[in-house]
């Protein structure tokens, strides 16, 4: 069996997951661009589609990167910390379940090429992956970008929200985004 058969099967966390079980994530041994997010909502849950939602839209937009590139596993690879929706909580969705990086980052990383950028979107993927990092906030991890250049680069989550989040933070859009769309391009090749 694949490791993505086996992700597909995966019905670790069945009982915790109000909606059932829908592992969603894409990557192949040649993708050179990680993308790490929370975890589907609902709207990827009934797709099965990573970040086939509004927030995929932004992303693609601050990226650079097209539908056909990103959707394209054999050059990026779309691996969320959840493979499942969590379900509702309030004001947003659950976190993703805590079970699920332990259990299958460690394989689909060592699949993937060792001169990848990661792109770590959000704070539960930043957690994950700049432990040092713990002590800074989202937004001090992504101001300081390029400290984890040329391996991870941390991002806020696209949603909704980051509207807000970008008024406050005025130099993202100028400083932040050039930066990224010129790693995405310079690792696909």
């Amino acid at each position: 069996m694949t490791l993505q058969a086996e992700i597909a099967a995966c019905r670790h966390c069945e009982a915790h997951l109000p909606h059932g079980v829908r592992p969603v994530a894409s990557f192949s041994p040649t993708a050179r661009l990680v993308i790490i997010g929370q975890a589907p909502g609902s709207k990827v849950h009934e797709s099965g589609i990573p970040w086939d939602d509004a927030s995929g839209n932004r992303l693609r937009e601050w990226t650079g990167l097209s539908k056909r590139q990103m959707y394209d596993p054999a050059q990026v690879a779309l691996v969320p910390m959840g493979f499942c929706y969590p379900g509702k909580a309030s004001g947003g969705d659950k976190p993703p379940r805590r079970e699920c990086a332990p259990l299958w980052h460690p394989a689909i990383m060592d699949l993937l090429p060792q001169d990848r950028l990661t792109l770590l979107v959000g704070t539960y993927a930043q957690a994950r992956y700049l432990p040092g990092a713990k002590t800074l906030s989202m937004t001090e991890r992504v101001r300081r970008f390029a400290d984890y250049l040329p391996r991870f680069l941390p991002l806020p989550h696209p949603a909704w929200r980051s509207t807000i989040w970008m008024r406050k933070n005025p130099w993202f859009e100028p400083e932040v985004l050039p930066r990224l769309r010129e790693a995405v391009a310079a690792h696909l090749g």
